[in-house]
């Protein structure tokens, strides 16, 4: 018998950009265990007296694609910081104008980040850039996950957009902030 969810049933379209937020949410588990892999060699390369050049660079670009491939899927679950002071005092029609507002207004934002992302990511390969530190790293290559995480962003903030305008958006609910000591 299939689980029981909360959340309403999506289309092929809405479960296709759920696959996508999933396969990003992959990728930056895949770039934080890679990340744990840098920073256990670092230490295990100090302890043992060789060097390995790059392992602290490749750490951080680590962490930066962990953080941008993560966002869309953690918008989508609810995890994203909310500031619901005005819009829990507003109800009905006016609540859900402020949030068709916030929410068109966070997809443009996410869009043009997106843009401005992926210009950066095509001028560091259309120039050559490299990396100023001893392991030379083409910056186009962690520049793209950030790219990527930044474009998958946006179309999360496009799709909760729409989903708001057509009245079928969902709001998970986090208690954390009850569990908090």
């Amino acid at each position: 018998m299939p689980e029981a969810s909360s959340t309403p049933a999506r289309g092929p379209v809405g479960r296709a950009l759920d696959r996508l937020y999933d396969a990003s949410a992959a990728l930056a588990a895949v770039a934080m265990v890679m990340l744990l892999v840098m920073v256990l060699l670092s230490i295990a390369s100090r302890q043992l007296g060789f060097n390995v050049p790059g392992v602290d660079a490749y750490a951080g670009y680590m962490m930066a694609a962990a953080g941008f491939l993560a966002l869309a899927h953690t918008l989508k679950r609810g995890e994203h910081i909310r500031v619901t002071l005005l819009l829990s005092a507003l109800h009905g029609g006016p609540r859900r104008g402020l949030e068709i507002w916030a929410l068109a207004a966070a997809a443009l934002l996410a869009a043009l980040f997106a843009a401005y992302s992926c210009k950066l990511a095509w001028q560091s390969y259309t120039f050559h850039d490299i990396s100023t530190s001893n392991d030379a790293t083409p910056l186009w290559l962690p520049e793209l996950a950030m790219a990527i995480g930044t474009v998958v962003f946006a179309i999360a903030f496009v799709d909760e957009l729409v989903l708001e305008i057509r009245g079928r958006r969902f709001i998970p609910v986090s208690d954390e902030a009850l569990r908090n000591e």
